[in-house]
């Protein structure tokens, strides 16, 4: 029996193009190797899912489908993207761009939107959005339904990292207008996840819930890993901002069972630091613990702290959590958190009102501050309080 490498090598002849009555048969095999390649990303075997994408690519380079070369890379691209391959995320990022000059063709709107996704797993939000903009442009001139909805889809998800939650939720209702004349099953459950998220960032518990358990319902249908353990950690999340320690745990724990470390590593992570915070121990040992991924503080008396769009505010504390006890200067905060030159006439009143605000956030009685205190010659942070800041 020849196998289907065998079959591509037969029809691909060595300088790189296929031969006119063969091109029919190398684009099944292509379409064969990228089936079986995101069917098994679907069902969580990346490695392999790479192998056979990276193959199909190849195959649609061979015979100038340049639409469904990118759309095989860029499949590569999110999952590496979640393992945390930076190195081969810089290699796809490399070999895409060098394609589309060297063809002489424009990235499309599933490229732009899949780069705005690796963005927004390093937290590089504003290029996120500037990537996305563009996903959304080229759908639009073009017409694709569907990539305006991947294109919207990543909209919501970046507004809801930036705290921007009303502005998601509108996202989210322009999907469901789609929804209702399109059948996008993977990404309307994406987006009901999403949802969800964002109504626990608002502390709409019930109604997070309640999307979460339809969101459940729409996955028998689909074989889906990397989204079935999302899932879980999302309704375990929720369970644990609205109190119900027990079902927070059971959810967690289900998706830590299910996911496999050495391929989900984002989403281990973050199931990791929701375990933590479920368990008490991040609160109980430590006074503040920063979640640079999140924007979020966890104080041990006040709880969970969203910065949301309050970048100053975040800048600052991130500066005095990484040296406790060390004093800086007003010249020193100036140029650390606002990137200028001191300016007493400008400065003194911006740095008094920002560390007011801080404490405000921070400080579980603001008219007895524990935490930043004031200097002879600046500020600082008290040195005698425990310290985390998540990796």
């Amino acid at each position: 029996m020849i196998s289907v490498r065998s079959e591509l090598k037969i029809c691909y002849q060595g300088k790189g193009t296929y031969l006119d009555g063969q091109a029919k048969a190398a684009r099944g095999i292509a379409d064969e190797l990228f089936e079986l390649g995101k069917l098994r990303g679907e069902l969580g075997d990346f490695r392999s899912a790479i192998e056979k994408l990276e193959e199909a690519a190849k195959a649609y380079a061979s015979i100038k489908d340049h639409r469904l070369f990118i759309k095989s890379l860029t499949l590569c691209l999110r999952m590496y993207a979640e393992m945390e391959d930076q190195k081969a995320i810089q290699n796809i990022k490399d070999r895409l761009y060098d394609y589309v000059t060297r063809e002489k063709i424009e990235l499309n709107s599933t490229t732009y939107y899949t780069l705005a996704m690796v963005c927004a797993y390093r937290s590089e939000f504003p290029q996120a959005l500037e990537h996305l903009e563009k996903a959304l442009a080229l759908a639009l001139a073009q017409d694709s339904k569907e990539d305006m909805c991947y294109a919207i889809h990543g909209l919501a998800a970046v507004y809801w990292s930036l705290g921007r939650h009303e502005d998601a939720l509108k996202e989210i209702y322009n999907l469901r207008v789609f929804f209702q004349v399109m059948k996008l099953p993977d990404l309307e459950v994406s987006s009901q996840i999403l949802n969800g998220h964002i109504l626990v960032s608002m502390k709409r518990y019930d109604e997070a819930l309640e999307i979460f358990w339809k969101s459940f319902e729409s996955l028998k249908q689909q074989k889906n890993m990397y989204t079935y353990v999302s899932l879980l950690l999302a309704m375990g999340h929720a369970y644990a901002e609205a109190g119900d320690a027990e079902l927070a745990r059971t959810y967690v724990r289900l998706a830590h069972q299910m996911a496999d470390p050495n391929t989900f590593i984002f989403l281990f992570r973050k199931i990791n630091e929701v375990n933590r915070k479920i368990s008490g121990r991040a609160e109980s040992h430590f006074d503040l613990v920063l979640d640079p991924a999140s924007n979020s503080v966890i104080e041990r008396k006040k709880g969970k702290i969203d910065f949301k769009n309050q970048f100053i505010l975040l800048d600052m504390l991130k500066l005095f959590l990484r040296s406790p006890g060390e004093v800086y200067s007003k010249e020193a905060l100036v140029k650390a958190v606002w990137r200028q030159e001191y300016d007493p006439s400008i400065h003194d009143n911006k740095i008094y009102v920002t560390i007011k605000r801080l404490r405000q956030l921070i400080e579980p009685d603001f008219d007895k501050p524990k935490y930043i205190y004031r200097a002879k010659n600046g500020y600082y942070l008290n040195r005698n309080i425990k310290v985390s800041i998540e990796q």
